[in-house]
């Protein structure tokens, strides 16, 4: 128990450490400097490796009001005359990121003050015009997000929440709306100047500010002293009607800029942006702890997170205790019997040692899932692994995505040869259909599902709709590489030898008696599946949070103590339930294993719903489809996750169980 502790304290340590900085091996920072200095190493008169210009890049836009994310160009924005896209790697595409250059001409240390990007004009009477300024209040009217990246950061957009404290968000809203009752959104309430009633207010001008920290001592330091890293971007997003040119025209008298609800006269938006930079002691290694510190809802879950880990450890160590007594106790007693007389008198779960391991129904289906549950075990654990060595880190976009896809392809041959394996010992002999469904029902019906999501958001020309070549890729990738790999674990799965069992098995079946309550099956799935959503359902709201309210998630510490204890869970609860079950003389236990800890996927729906009705703003009919579509790829994961643990832990038991007790 106490090497068990020093463990959990380890990794623990780990989730602690990859909090406080995210400097991902490979990821080298960017150095830059004054113009004058920049020209002055392309001429090969200065060694100092730096550049002059900083690059915004604009990515897609979201609301917590709708899951359909859309490109930044989609929107009657001011755009680049020459579009530069950035390498996006797998991940980033299936996350529907959308990373595309801007117009921001932004130098090191070169401020700006109102400067003009472009102006954009609305005519009565114009059906593009009518049709691009209907998408803009739509997209303010549901409270859609634009998110901007500066060397490789996320521009934030920093304001004061309750408690005095600040919160810094990933992104800024494209604007604000009052209603007609007056009631005005939450990006409203930055100015009281948004006070007309049914009126868009579009925020046609931000304040930029970058951090950053100045080099000194290092060989790349500019002698001018005019080079540093930055540190952070941060920006102030403002709605002004402009009616001067130049500085002047974004004072903070001038009245904001509002569209009535009615296409009723012309309109004009100019679009302009200010620059200042700050000097900061921040190091480089640490410049995603500002944002990372003011996520809400991370202080104060510590203790509560403990807490939970605590109970379900000091649960968990009980259950295993007095599961071991008794065992003790029935294993001596079984083993006293030496005449006749005694062993006509044996009762409990000895008595079903004859039929304890007879092939159950659909044997087939049972091994295809848990050969798909191994596999998603495999990669769950691998990938939470890499995570806590921050390899899988907010800096490095689309890699979490990308490691998860590459690690289930590769992951093949574990999935078909515990399949094969499984499916042998349980006396099958159609190997060829056994691998076939091991290799395509389950991932078809996730690619089934993820289909018609993806037909939806290429009906709605979301930025989230996987493109027709990346679709490609990802069948080329199963059929490729994911569906030879089971095909190889199956060969060598059904080349080994059948698992021998402890005890034989009779050739009639032995008649079940009647049970009671709480031992029929339907009860101990139910029973089973509370315990461990109960150490996962804190990690889940986090998780969940990220997903579907764009936050950054990256306690992945303390999300793999959560995974290795929610293994111990599931499989203690199983256990336990399955020793009633073989006490009350019933033998049924292979399906019943898988269900009862895969069960948990069903409190985690039911989760899910409580947190789209609770938590969650989503409206329309697509969005809500939406959700539960892509919920139900994730519970079905899950499902499996949790079975196969579950029944290999019975397994185990039951296989060791009577393995040491003595039977004629």
């Amino acid at each position: 128990m106490n090497r068990l502790i020093a463990a959990l304290s380890c990794w623990l340590m780990l989730g602690a450490a990859a909090v406080n900085g995210f400097y991902l091996p490979g990821l080298a920072p960017v150095n830059y400097c004054a113009k004058e200095v920049a020209t002055a190493v392309a001429s090969g008169s200065n060694k100092n490796n730096c550049k002059s210009e900083i690059k915004l890049f604009v990515n897609r836009l979201d609301s917590v009001e709708s899951i359909i994310p859309y490109e930044y160009n989609k929107f009657d924005f001011c755009t680049s005359e020459t579009i530069q896209t950035p390498v996006e790697n797998l991940g980033q595409v299936v996350f529907g990121e959308r990373i595309q250059s801007s117009p921001y001409q932004i130098e090191f240390l070169k401020a700006e003050k109102c400067k003009t990007l472009c102006t954009k004009e609305y005519k009565i009477g114009d059906a593009k015009s009518a049709t691009s300024l209907a998408f803009i209040k739509k997209g303010i009217l549901m409270n859609y997000q634009h998110h901007w990246i500066i060397d490789n950061m996320p521009v934030t957009w920093c304001y004061d929440v309750e408690g005095n404290q600040k919160y810094c968000s990933p992104g800024f809203p494209m604007g604000c709306f009052v209603t007609k009752d007056g009631k005005a959104k939450d990006a409203c309430v930055t100015s009281s100047d948004f006070s007309k009633a049914d009126t868009y207010y579009v925020f046609n001008h931000v304040n930029i500010v970058i951090g950053y920290h100045p080099s000194t001592g290092q060989e790349w330091a500019s002698p001018s002293g005019k080079s540093g890293r930055l540190i952070s971007a941060k920006l102030e997003p403002k709605s002004i009607k402009h009616t001067k040119e130049g500085p002047e025209g974004c004072n903070a008298g001038t009245a904001p800029m509002a569209i009535d609800s009615k296409f009723s006269k012309n309109e004009k938006i100019k679009y302009t942006y200010s620059v200042s930079f700050t000097e900061t002691n921040i190091k480089w290694s640490s410049r995603w702890d500002y944002i990372l510190e003011s996520m809400p809802h991370t202080n104060i879950q510590w203790f509560s997170i403990m807490n939970s880990l605590v109970i379900v450890l000091f649960l968990s160590g009980m259950v295993a205790m007095i599961l071991l007594r008794t065992l003790h106790k029935d294993i001596a007693r079984y083993n006293q019997m030496d005449n006749a007389e005694d062993a006509q008198e044996e009762f409990g779960w000895k008595l079903v040692h004859g039929d304890v391991f007879r092939p159950p129904r659909k044997g087939m289906m049972l091994s295809v899932l848990l050969g798909s549950g191994v596999q998603i075990l495999c990669m769950t654990f691998i990938t939470l692994g890499f995570a806590c060595f921050g390899f899988l880190s907010p800096n490095n976009r689309g890699a979490l995505m990308t490691c998860v896809i590459v690690l289930y392809v590769c992951l093949g041959t574990p999935a078909g040869y515990i399949s094969a394996r499984v499916y042998k010992m349980f006396g099958g002999e159609k190997w060829k259909s056994n691998v076939i469904l091991t290799a395509f029902f389950c991932p078809g019906l996730v690619f089934v599902d993820f289909f018609i999501m993806n037909l939806i958001l290429w009906a709605k020309s979301s930025s989230a709709a996987i493109p027709f070549g990346t679709l490609v890729a990802l069948l080329a990738l199963w059929f490729g590489v994911s569906v030879p790999l089971t095909f190889v674990g199956a060969y060598f799965g059904f080349k080994r030898r059948q698992v021998e069992h402890p005890v034989r098995t009779n050739q009639i079946p032995r008649q079940i008696p009647d049970q009671s309550f709480y031992t029929k099956p339907l009860p101990g799935i139910l029973m089973g599946g509370v315990l461990p959503f109960g150490c996962i359902f804190i990690q889940l709201f986090f998780i969940l949070n990220s997903i579907w309210s764009h936050q950054m998630y990256y306690m992945f510490g303390f999300l793999f103590l959560v995974f290795i204890i929610l293994i111990i869970t599931c499989s203690e609860a199983t256990i336990l339930l399955c020793y009633f079950h073989l006490c009350a003389e019933d033998y049924h236990w292979w399906w019943r294993s898988f269900l009862t800890s895969g069960f948990t996927a069903f409190y985690l729906f039911v989760y899910c719903i409580h947190y789209f009705v609770a938590k969650l703003e989503i409206e329309g009919a697509a969005s809500t489809f939406l959700y539960f579509g892509y919920t139900l790829i994730m519970v079905f994961c899950f499902f499996l996750l949790t079975g196969t643990i579950g029944f290999f832990a019975c397994f185990w038991f039951v296989s060791k169980i009577y393995s040491v007790v003595k039977v004629d």
